[in-house]
């Protein structure tokens, strides 16, 4: 190879021209969390969503949608939702609580989101038995009593006394922040719950929270 300069008349041909880099733009990754209910989960995950996507905007993008429907239904709503959006969702999560549905119907959408996942669209059944708010629970407190919903009220109003956050009521918009410095712990003890009821389907894994698997993908967004 030879190591002359080039000559002058050269440099004006286009192989001699300096190369430009050229600035490539990469898409954001998008996900679509899609909830039974209305107002307690879309308050929760609006908060999570608003901290994420204003840190973030570039790398992920989070749309919420509180659809009011349950089980198999709100399944087909939220595969419905992500094929009619032009955002190309990585994944969807689909959280529910399975209160006194049918079994079969509980059961059904871990295996619906497993049968529809594909390469480029993953989904994710987010379900709690019985409710979110045993969700919030975790956060204190490790537990493996069976309650009825509504037991979980006037003992999420204790704990949050205890840490000077008022009291618990449904569709409170800051639970969110007021819970965020305990995720660790709540994302420890959804874990240990996990591996009691082993290989229970989810109508029978009680109490049960997945939703600690939603929160350990969107982890690295809070903490850094």
């Amino acid at each position: 190879m030879s190591l002359k300069p080039p000559k002058k008349t050269d440099m004006s041909k286009n192989w001699m021209q300096k190369r430009r880099d050229v600035k490539r733009t990469i898409s954001p990754e998008y996900h679509l969390i899609v909830t039974e209910g209305t107002k307690t989960e879309p308050e929760y995950f609006d908060s999570l969503k608003k901290r994420i996507n204003e840190k973030y905007p570039e790398r992920i993008q989070l749309d919420i949608s509180g659809i009011g429907d349950n089980t198999v239904n709100l399944f087909e709503r939220a595969k419905a939702l992500a094929e009619e959006n032009p955002n190309k969702y990585k994944h969807v999560w689909v959280v529910y609580d399975t209160d006194s549905f049918p079994a079969e119907n509980i059961n059904l959408v871990p295996v619906l989101c497993k049968n529809n996942s594909t390469s480029n669209c993953q989904y994710h059944a987010i379900w709690s038995n019985q409710c979110i708010e045993l969700w919030f629970l975790l956060h204190f407190s490790y537990m493996h009593s069976d309650l009825y919903r509504d037991e979980y009220y006037p003992k999420l109003d204790s704990t949050l006394k205890t840490i000077s956050a008022g009291k618990y009521r449904k569709n409170r918009e800051d639970m969110f922040e007021v819970l965020l410095p305990y995720l660790d712990t709540a994302i420890s003890n959804a874990k240990k719950l996990n591996t009691l009821n082993g290989k229970k389907e989810p109508s029978k894994s009680a109490p049960s929270t997945q939703i600690y698997r939603l929160m350990e993908k969107m982890k690295f967004y809070l903490n850094s």
